[in-house]
């Protein structure tokens, strides 16, 4: 069911990760971002896995939240997977039919993408979605971005659309799957007929979750107003980020890990 997807929640498991500063989950984010596209080696790849339940082990993620994590993305991945495999022509021929060749080079590069994606999922829900909650990403972001205040950039504004946009997903899933249902009781159905009568029925979703999403931001814009809500211009803090030694142990040893990866890598190559 929709209603059992955890992408964009914030699960409180009182973990190291929780507590740990969110500009410095957010740098680390980045850091595995980008370890995650430059690696490219089995080792790699058996080190990324290890690292990433590091991770989860660290932030005490249940399995069925991991799980529902992933759910999501695993259709997504196969299509990549299948895409790739059936597209790279390059390397020693595995098996072929007619004008389909499946190369060597092909599947090695498939399940790299594949689990490419699916670390990158993991990694965003562990250091930021899962342990993070957007009032505190929204202070992070506000905090990092602080220098393009330099250059009239409204880092304020940016922060909180962004934290607002990561609030509203779990809301959104779920307003959807209540539509389904309700429409599923006056006897939709979207699993059978032809491609065409199943996007028929799922018009028969979107409109509805349009006009809710348009009612809900009405809300929390007269609810924002009402609370006399100014953008960042001299607002103060019940709360400010601090930087503790924790969270700088936590930083580095999550670093090292990063830099553990890139040097399998490099060094498998």
């Amino acid at each position: 069911m929709l209603s059992d997807i955890s992408l964009g929640r914030f699960v409180d498991t009182r973990s190291v990760l929780h507590e740990t500063d969110p500009r410095l989950k957010i740098i680390l984010y980045i850091v595995y971002l980008v370890a995650v596209f430059v690696i490219g080696t089995p080792q790699a790849l058996i080190a990324l896995f290890a690292l990433t339940m590091i991770q989860l082990i660290t932030a005490k993620i249940p399995l069925s939240v991991t799980w529902s994590t992933l759910k999501p993305v695993i259709p997504l991945a196969l299509f990549i997977f299948v895409l790739n495999i059936f597209t790279i022509k390059q390397g020693e021929i595995l098996w072929s039919w007619r004008f389909i060749e499946v190369t060597d080079v092909g599947v090695s590069k498939a399940v790299l993408m594949s689990l490419r994606l699916i670390f990158l999922i993991l990694s965003t829900s562990v250091f930021l979605t899962l342990t993070t909650t957007p009032l505190k990403i929204a202070d992070a972001l506000e905090s990092l971005m602080s220098p393009l205040k330099v250059f009239k950039v409204p880092v304020h504004e940016a922060s909180m659309m962004m934290s607002i946009a990561l609030r509203f997903i779990p809301t959104l899933i779920e307003e959807t799957d209540k539509i389904m249902k309700a429409q599923e009781s006056r006897g939709a159905n979207y699993d059978t007929g032809t491609a065409l009568n199943k996007l028929k029925g799922y018009i028969t979703v979107l409109i509805p979750l349009f006009v809710s999403s348009f009612k809900r931001a009405e809300d929390l814009a007269v609810a924002m107003d009402a609370r006399c809500y100014r953008g960042g211009n001299n607002r103060t803090k019940l709360n400010p980020l601090k930087i503790k030694g924790r969270d700088i142990v936590v930083f580095v040893l999550f670093l090292a890990g990063a830099a553990v990866l890139i040097g399998t890598d490099i060094y498998f190559i």
